[in-house]
């Protein structure tokens, strides 16, 4: 049985000494008293594990001890001893705040497994409120949350370039939260009385892109029944977002181009250009400097977006950030359910720590979102997470080892070794193939030949 301090009131002397006896037995230490009141007294006093109490007793009853225990320290469970089916009497020891009853005569074995149930309740609760406290006392910056090296360098960064006008360029994975470090820092600037704006640039079609960076004039085309506002026009004053900047088609970069350098732009059908006044954050899931070469991007759009760089963290990299996410995650949806939150489990916490999250922070919510919905209790176990979780192996590649079982075949050696940098290099596969020794068209081969996902 785990350890533990037990504050027993009993007024029969026989059943109590019988009591504290085997139960001492089992390595429990037990403080007990003949009266409720005499055992209320002693509880703010010492640091009580669990409490067991008789239900019908001299004075204060053990209805009324369990209620006020509740009341100074609720995560400390209360034991109530009823007599034998009295069903009623139970019923109310539970009402009262009462973690669990046993009924008289007491079979020590049936006793010492509810002691030991409330036992592990009790750590259980302690080990939620000390993440809770480790989520409130870790890093922010808005609603940006974590601890480990790479996000405060990140804090540090955005701290120094919110309150300027430059532009930012925000560079990350899929998943990784762009959206809300662009809010935070339209959140810290001096804009932050202003709008926050943002399109998607990868989701315009190009007939539609003049109109929606834009407005239009009423009767600019068919449906065009009255004035409309483009997004820079309804981020005037404040801040405008530029989602996926890396995606948009070559018109969408002409024309976003042009208006960024006369700060100046005509709506569809108007006669006349508007100035507008934006501090620009854009995102990309992709590095540009290889677009740039390749003439895929516009190299004078990419030198005005790219002011000052923020490359934003991949989870896998924020080491136990993820275990404060998925605490805060959990909090979050248990509110929401009006549930007390669960307790991740270590076995459910292990595997949250080694996979490797390809689809970072969204993923990683959507994992928690899943499994406090299949939670049962107050415990959220592995069997609760998704099932690639739950069955994802690190690869790592082993050159020395004496184990012949760990040895693979230089093909497979091969495979997972170019896996491994264009992970390490964010999908960058000019960068990948500089870092491999080979030119982009044997990399290319490679990944074909081998079937390797590489990162977007």
């Amino acid at each position: 049985m785990r350890q533990g301090k037990v504050l027993l009131a009993e007024d029969d002397a026989a059943m109590r000494a019988m009591l504290a006896e085997e139960l001492g037995r089992r390595g429990l230490e037990v403080r007990a008293f003949a009266r409720s009141e005499e055992a209320f007294r002693a509880f703010p006093e010492e640091a009580f594990d669990v409490v067991l109490t008789d239900l019908r007793m001299p004075g204060m009853s053990g209805i009324a001890l369990c209620e006020r225990i509740a009341a100074n320290d609720p995560d400390v469970p209360v034991i109530v001893l009823t007599a034998f089916g009295s069903l009623e009497s139970a019923v109310a020891a539970i009402r009262a705040g009462a973690f669990d009853f046993v009924s008289k005569p007491v079979e020590m074995e049936v006793l010492a497994i509810a002691i030991a149930r409330a036992l592990e309740h009790r750590a259980l609760r302690r080990e939620v409120r000390v993440l809770h406290e480790a989520v409130q006392r870790a890093g922010r910056f808005e609603d940006l949350l974590g601890k480990s090296p790479p996000m405060l360098d990140l804090f540090s960064v955005l701290e120094r370039a919110a309150d300027s006008e430059a532009s930012l360029l925000l560079v990350g994975e899929s998943g990784t939260g762009k959206e809300v470090v662009a809010r935070a820092v339209h959140a810290r600037s001096r804009r932050s009385r202003g709008p926050f704006a943002a399109v998607n640039c990868g989701a315009l079609p190009d007939p539609l892109v003049e109109s929606e960076l834009f407005g239009h004039a009423r009767g600019a085309f068919t449906d065009a029944r009255r004035d409309r506002k483009g997004i820079f026009f309804q981020a005037d004053g404040g801040t405008l977002f530029l989602d996926e900047i890396g995606d948009g088609s070559p018109s969408f970069q002409a024309k976003v181009l042009r208006a960024l350098e006369e700060r100046r732009a005509r709506p569809l059908g108007s006669d006349r250009e508007i100035p507008f006044d934006v501090r620009l954050v854009s995102a990309t899931h992709r590095e540009l400097e290889a677009p740039v070469e390749e003439g895929r991007f516009r190299e004078d759009l990419y030198f005005r977006i790219n002011v000052v760089r923020v490359r934003i963290p991949p989870l896998r990299e924020r080491g136990s950030d993820v275990l404060l996410l998925a605490q805060h995650f959990v909090e979050g949806l248990a509110a929401r359910s009006e549930r007390p939150p669960p307790r991740l489990s270590d076995a459910a916490a292990r595997m949250l720590l080694d996979y490797a999250w390809p689809g970072n922070v969204r993923e990683l919510r959507n994992a928690m979102e899943r499994a406090v919905t299949l939670a049962r209790g107050d415990l959220l176990t592995a069997e609760d997470l998704p099932e690639k979780i739950r069955s994802y192996r690190p690869e790592r590649v082993l050159v020395g080892s004496e184990d012949p079982t760990e040895l693979v075949p230089m093909e497979e050696l091969e495979r997972r070794y170019i896996g491994n940098v264009l992970r390490a290099v964010r999908g960058n596969k000019t960068t990948a193939a500089r870092v491999l020794g080979f030119d982009r068209k044997t990399l290319y081969r490679k990944i074909a030949r081998y079937g390797i996902e590489a990162p977007a």
